[in-house]
């Protein structure tokens, strides 16, 4: 039975080498040669292993640096918060609204995501542009006499095509956290004689902040850092965001060590961000629902 159970777990560490494997080659070992970068000097525009905090007093010393992270941070905000706004009424359709065909309509929402990602942003360019397809519908109906120039470069622009490209990411956990919730937990809310608001708001809406928290999260994080949407939409003003500036120290200025501070800094951020997502999620599940006497108990005190 010992030799049995040796050959066992000799077949589970084996399977389980390739993975581990795998992700200290592609994720870990990459991230420590970029920490270990940012510690480096540059001298004359050679890259030198001598340690110096250089890099980060430059980081932090400047007003550059903090500004574009903080622009950054500002445009995933707004980008999150309108995803969220587009996101969750799609969802809550879809989970208790829609009767038939509801894989089929869910299949459409996201069906963006098969297209390439630079197809939909130039898509936007094309809509947004002064001879575009916006303009041109503005100007035969008579709204406008010339194209506006506002519409594409500018930080609106950049949001609305993340906003068009991350709303997807968004909608996917809601919709899974919104049929996740039993239907008898709304039954029983009706039976106690609760409008349809209160249900929403004390046992639909708490049930779904879990999803509600992955779906910001992912939309956040993947808008903080996008690059491609800036450089397409953005223009001069807006074009300069976190992960453009990281781009432009790695391959124009070939300044790997300040760009890897640069990223180091985004990497802390963003796994501080994870952390706490997951603690909300964690938090919300287990105070959303409960078990008591082996049934299941909602946030408004319902018991299915």
């Amino acid at each position: 039975m010992s030799a049995t159970s040796g050959a066992q777990r000799l077949r589970r560490l084996a399977f389980a080498a390739i993975p581990i494997g795998w992700v200290t080659v592609l994720l870990l070992l990459p991230y420590l040669f970029l920490f270990a970068h940012s510690f480096f000097r540059l001298r004359s525009g050679v890259l030198t292993h001598e340690f110096t905090l250089e890099n980060y007093g430059r980081l932090f010393g400047t007003g550059l640096y903090p500004q574009t992270i903080f622009f950054s941070a500002g445009i995933a905000l707004r980008v999150t918060l309108a995803s969220l706004l587009l996101a969750y009424p799609l969802a809550y359709l879809l989970a208790f609204k829609v009767k038939r065909h509801k894989n089929l309509l869910y299949m459409a929402v996201i069906i963006p995501l098969w297209v390439s990602y630079l197809v939909r942003a130039y898509a936007w360019k094309i809509i947004l542009g002064q001879e575009g397809i916006l303009n041109g519908l503005l100007i035969s109906l008579g709204l406008i006499q010339r194209p506006l120039e506002v519409l594409l470069y500018s930080k609106w622009a950049v949001m609305i095509a993340l906003v068009h490209i991350y709303t997807p990411f968004t909608l996917m956990p809601l919709y899974a956290s919104l049929d996740a919730i039993p239907a008898a937990l709304k039954e029983a809310s009706q039976d106690l004689y609760a409008s349809r608001w209160r249900t929403f708001w004390h046992v639909v809406l708490p049930l779904s902040l879990p999803g509600v928290v992955a779906g910001c999260t992912f939309a956040f994080v993947l808008s903080m850092g996008d690059f491609i949407a800036p450089i397409l939409l953005g223009g001069n003003d807006s074009a300069l965001m976190v992960s453009n500036l990281v781009v432009s120290l790695f391959g124009v200025a070939y300044n790997w060590p300040l760009g890897a501070a640069v990223s180091v800094v985004m990497l802390v951020m963003t796994v501080t961000l994870l952390t706490i997502a997951r603690g909300l999620e964690d938090r919300w599940s287990g105070k959303t629902v409960r078990r008591s006497g082996g049934k299941a108990v909602g946030p408004a005190g319902l018991r299915a």
